[in-house]
């Protein structure tokens, strides 16, 4: 079973911009006294590269977020990155409010904290399905084992 990411596309538009705005100025910026006046337009095309590129790579890895729930595992899956979470290692599943964290950065308040085992450490990773609470019943039916909060 699929389950796509919830995106607030405004406020994601207006984030990535202004990032990566600022780390092309910042990357250009040094250019400008290597190159000198004389190569402006050289300046100006790898800025613009540069943006087109980065904005290009964050909106595809944005856009196909995507949680898969297959037989034996929960797989994350976001542009060219995979994370393979499998059901008996899941151990809480629990509502968060944080924003700018986890798999996507959100504007959207409520989110769903997943906590793990690894081979030497717990760890959690925060997501946000566009239908929260069908995705909460497939995952208590795949993982019973797990300490599920009330969505």
């Amino acid at each position: 079973m699929v389950f796509h990411a919830k995106i607030a596309i405004v406020p994601m538009i207006i984030f990535i911009f202004l990032l990566v705005g600022a780390m092309v100025a910042m990357a250009v910026f040094p250019l400008t006294f290597i190159l000198g006046e004389v190569s402006s337009s050289l300046i100006f095309f790898i800025s613009v590269a540069m943006f087109i590129v980065t904005v290009g790579f964050l909106l595809w890895y944005i856009t196909s977020i995507k949680f898969v729930l297959t037989e034996e595992h929960l797989l994350i899956k976001g542009g060219p990155f995979k994370r393979k979470i499998l059901y008996p290692n899941i151990i809480k599943v629990v509502p968060t409010t944080d924003r700018f964290t986890g798999y996507q950065i959100s504007s959207s308040d409520k989110g769903i904290e997943l906590r793990y085992k690894t081979a030497n450490a717990t760890r959690t990773i925060k997501i946000l399905p566009k239908d929260k609470l069908k995705f909460i019943s497939e995952l208590r039916k795949r993982c019973p084992n797990a300490q599920i909060s009330e969505f």
